[in-house]
C-alpha cells in the first residue's frame, strides 16, 4: 500500500494523472447526508456526490489561487508615478540650482565678480580717485609741496626778496623771477591733461593703458569662465554635465518607460500580465464548469417545481424525517398519501404515526399532512387536518406548511386543541427542531388523552411544558435567522480577509524582486549625492 502511495506521488509530481481514483468515503456530516439522501441509491446519488465533490475542489483550487487584480495594477500605477515626480522634481531643483548659484556671481549685468572689477577700472574709480587727489586742483599734496619750497613766504624767497638790497638781487630777482616763470610754465604744462607730452598726461596714458590691459584680460578670463557655463557651446562644462545628467534622466525612464521592450517596469508588467492571464483563464474555466454544474441543478429543481411531483417530494422528505425520527422508539411511520381512508374515495392524510409499544400510548395515532403549496391558509389547514385526523382515525394531527409557500405572519409553530401547525424546510437544518418538537408535543398529547380516559390525573405540568415548548420553538426560529445572517457574514469576513492577505503577501514579494532588480540595473547611473553644493 505504501509503495502504491509513493508511485502515485511521484506521478502526480511529473504530471501524470492516472485515468481514475477510487475513494471510499464515510459521511458524517448531517447536512451531507441530507443532501445524498435525496437521491437513490447507486448511480443517481454517485452522480451527484461526484458533482458536489468537483464544485468543491474548483472553489478552493480558485480561493487559493486568487489576487485582486485591480488592486495591484493600482498600487503599481501610484507607485509609478510617484517615482515619475520624484526624478523630475529632482532633476529641475538640480538644474535651478546650479544657475542661481553661478549667476550670482558672474552675471555681466548684476554679478558680484562684474560689480568689484566695475567699482576698481571705472574713470570715477577708487584707482582714479587716489591719482586726481595727490595731483589735481590747490589743495593736492604736488602743489603745496611746491609752494612750501619756493612759493612768496618759502625761506628761499625770503633771501632773495629785492626789498632786502638793491642791484644784483633784483637783477637776480628778475632772472629767477623769470626762469621761475618759465619753469613754472614748464611744470604746469607737464601737469597738464591740456598737454600730450606732458607728464601728467603720459601718466594718465600710461596708467589707463596698464587699467585697459587688465581690464582687457580679465573679461578674457571672465569670458573664459562663462563659455565654460555656456549651454550654446557643446564642450563647455555646462553642457557636458547637462548632457550627463540627460543620459541619466533618459536611461531612468527608459527603465520606467512602457514603450521599451526591455525596460525593467515592462518586464514586470509582462510578468503581472501573464500571472493576471492565468488567473483570468482560471477564473473563467472555473465560472463555466459552475455554470454547467449548478445549471444542472436548477434544471433539475426547475423540472420538479414544474412536474406534478413538486407536492410529492416535499411529501417526501417529511416522510423520511418522521421515519428517522420515529423508527429508533418502535413507532410505525407509514406513507398513506395514495390510500383511501375510514371516508370514502378521501387519501387526506399524508403520513400516519403509530406509537409503539414502549410508549405509555401504544397504538395512538398521529396523521401528518404536509403541503407545499401558497394556496392553503391557515383556515383551510385547520379544516384539511382535522379531516385527516377523522381519515386516518387517528388522536392528533400535524399540518406542514413548507417554509417557502407558508402564509404571511404564519407562526413557526402553533397548537389548536388537537392539531398542531409547523413551519420546515427539507433544506434548512436550522427547521429542523420545529418539526422535532411537533412530533415530541403530539407524542405527550397522546399519552394525556389516554391516560385521561383510563384516571384522572393532573396535567397542569404537561400543558405548561406543552406551552413552554411552543413558547421555545418560536424563540429558536428568531434566534436562527439571526445567528444565520452572522454566521454567513463571519464566515465572507474571514474568508476574504485571509484570500486578500495570502494574494497581497505573494504579489508584494513579487514587486519587491522587481524593485530590487530595477534598483541593481540603475544603481551606477544615479549619482548618490548633489553634482554641485549651492554656495560653493
Amino acid at each position: 500500500m505504501a509503495n502504491t502511495l509513493d508511485q502515485m506521488e511521484a506521478n502526480l509530481a511529473n504530471g501524470d494523472l492516472p485515468f481514475q481514483l477510487t475513494l471510499e468515503l464515510t459521511v458524517s456530516d448531517p447536512d451531507t447526508i441530507r443532501e445524498l439522501a435525496k437521491y437513490d441509491e447507486g448511480e443517481p446519488r454517485d452522480e451527484f456526490a461526484l458533482e458536489a465533490l468537483k464544485i468543491g475542489v474548483l472553489t478552493l483550487r480558485r480561493a487559493s489561487a486568487s489576487i485582486d487584480s485591480e488592486f495591484i495594477k493600482h498600487e503599481t500605477n501610484r507607485l509609478l508615478e510617484n517615482l515619475q515626480k520624484q526624478f523630475q522634481s529632482h532633476a529641475e531643483s538640480s538644474k535651478q540650482r546650479i544657475e542661481d548659484s553661478l549667476g550670482k556671481y558672474f552675471n555681466p549685468q548684476d554679478g558680484h565678480f562684474t560689480q568689484r572689477v566695475k567699482q576698481l577700472a571705472s574713470a570715477d574709480g577708487e584707482v582714479g580717485r587716489m591719482i586726481r587727489s595727490l595731483v589735481d586742483g590747490n589743495d593736492s599734496h604736488l602743489a603745496k609741496t611746491m609752494l612750501t619750497h619756493i612759493g612768496e613766504t618759502s625761506p628761499l624767497m625770503k633771501h632773495l626778496s629785492p626789498d632786502q638790497s638793491q642791484g644784483l638781487l633784483a637783477v637776480l630777482h628778475t632772472k629767477v623771477e623769470s626762469q621761475l616763470a618759465s619753469q613754472r610754465e614748464k611744470i604746469l604744462k607737464e601737469f597738464s591733461l591740456d598737454n600730450p607730452e606732458g607728464a601728467l598726461c603720459r601718466l594718465v596714458s600710461e596708467v589707463t593703458g596698464k587699467h585697459g590691459d587688465f581690464t582687457r584680460d580679465m573679461k578674457g578670463k571672465i569670458d573664459e569662465v562663462v563659455k565654460e557655463f555656456s549651454l550654446n557651446d557643446e564642450n563647455s562644462s555646462l553642457s557636458r554635465l547637462v548632457k550627463k545628467v540627460n543620459t541619466a534622466q533618459e536611461t531612468i525612464t527608459q527603465e520606467f518607460s512602457l514603450d521599451n521592450d526591455q525596460s525593467s517596469l515592462r518586464k514586470m508588467q509582462t510578468h503581472l500580465e501573464t500571472i493576471l492571464g492565468a488567473h483570468i483563464k482560471s477564473a473563467a474555466d472555473f465560472q463555466e464548469e459552475v455554470k454547467v454544474a449548478l445549471g444542472k441543478l436548477i434544471t433539475k429543481r426547475e423540472t420538479e417545481a414544474r412536474s406534478t411531483l413538486h407536492g410529492g417530494t416535499f411529501e417526501d422528505a417529511v416522510l423520511e424525517f418522521v421515519s428517522r425520527d420515529g423508527h429508533p422508539r418502535g413507532e410505525t411511520v407509514e406513507g398513506t398519501g395514495s390510500c383511501v381512508g375510514r371516508i370514502k374515495n378521501c387519501k387526506v392524510g399524508d403520513v400516519v404515526v403509530e406509537l409503539g409499544c414502549d410508549s405509555a400510548a401504544a397504538g395512538a395515532k398521529i396523521v401528518i399532512e404536509a403541503k407545499e403549496d401558497a394556496s392553503y391558509t391557515i383556515a383551510k389547514s385547520r379544516e384539511e387536518i382535522e379531516q385527516a385526523r377523522k381519515n386516518r382515525d387517528a388522536q392528533l394531527g400535524i399540518f406542514i406548511f413548507s417554509q417557502r409557500t407558508a402564509p404571511a405572519h404564519c407562526d413557526s409553530f402553533r397548537r389548536y386543541g388537537s392539531d398542531l401547525l409547523v413551519v420546515w424546510d427539507a433544506e434548512d437544518p436550522t427547521t429542523d427542531a420545529n418539526l422535532k418538537a411537533a412530533l415530541e408535543v403530539a407524542r405527550a398529547l397522546c399519552i394525556r388523552a389516554r391516560q385521561a380516559t383510563e384516571k384522572k390525573v393532573d396535567f397542569t405540568t404537561i400543558d405548561k411544558a406543552i406551552l413552554d415548548i411552543e413558547k421555545r420553538v418560536q424563540n429558536l426560529d428568531e434566534i436562527r435567522k439571526s445567528t444565520e445572517t452572522i454566521r454567513n457574514a463571519n464566515e465572507k469576513i474571514f474568508d476574504r480577509v485571509r484570500i486578500d492577505g495570502e494574494a497581497l503577501d505573494k504579489q508584494l514579494g513579487i514587486l519587491k524582486e522587481c524593485l530590487g532588480d530595477l534598483k541593481e540595473n540603475l544603481g551606477s547611473e544615479i549619482p548618490s549625492k548633489p553634482l554641485l553644493t549651492p554656495g560653493k
